[in-house]
């Protein structure tokens, strides 16, 4: 049974067809990247999962279980965790208070636990000189971190990441893929949007390109990116 299965899923918004008919699975423990030209419908998908947008139609199954009508903060609880594109911190709050309420409200950890939690993601992201800080004051790299953190305080077993990578220079890149083949050596499943590919194929078991909220292309990535349609669409190259 795969963590997660979309089924035929669709979302328009007017007569724009955003999602249109997604169907995908994701194995437990696997990595699954997602590639697209902008407006290709990425970031609605993830919101479909998330519950920050509902479907309009189709079925989304998580751990077997059809949670189309679950609250975002319900599909926390149960395990799935995201990051933002655009980061979304507690700005007047403090880093590792930041951490705390996630591992708090997100994985439901007592103050003791939490605050363990806390100190170890914030060890595991490169985030802990900064962990008094408030958040508001982080550079746009540092934000980009701390909202990464907090998708791991919540303890997900599955993790929607939003084009973590963008923005930051190659050495931090290369921090990062470092970063999510750890989270990855623990079991975590993850789904990654992303627009550096480098850093994407570093990590992914299978890729899935989207166009217009449809699929275009899907399986080993390797192959996927030697796809001439892939070609086309994404990088702009006929041959």
């Amino acid at each position: 049974m795969p963590l997660l299965a979309l089924h035929d899923v669709h979302k328009s918004y007017g007569a724009v067809k955003v999602t249109d008919g997604i169907s995908l699975e994701v194995a437990e423990g696997e990595t699954l990247g997602i590639l697209g030209p902008n407006g290709a419908g990425k970031t609605t998908l993830f919101n479909l999962i998330s519950g920050d947008v509902r479907a309009d139609a189709g079925r989304i199954e998580y751990e077997g279980r059809d949670i189309g009508g679950l609250k975002p903060h319900r599909r926390c609880h149960a395990g799935i965790g995201r990051s933002y594109q655009v980061p979304q911190p507690f700005g007047a709050m403090s880093v590792f208070e930041n951490l705390v309420t996630a591992a708090c409200f997100g994985a439901g950890e007592g103050e003791r636990q939490a605050w363990a939690t806390a100190h170890e993601v914030l060890s595991a992201t490169g985030l802990l000189a900064q962990a008094n800080k408030p958040a508001g004051s982080l550079t746009l790299l540092n934000r980009k971190r701390l909202e990464l953190a907090r998708a791991l305080a919540t303890r997900p077993k599955l993790l929607l990441l939003d084009e973590i990578a963008g923005g930051l220079t190659e050495p931090e890149a290369q921090a990062l893929v470092e970063e999510l083949r750890r989270i990855k050596a623990s079991g975590v499943t993850m789904i990654w949007i992303e627009h550096v590919v480098h850093a994407l194929l570093s990590v992914a078991d299978r890729l899935l390109v989207i166009n217009f909220g449809q699929r275009l292309a899907e399986g080993a990535p390797q192959a996927v990116m030697n796809d001439l349609e892939v070609r086309r669409v994404y990088m702009g190259l006929e041959s």
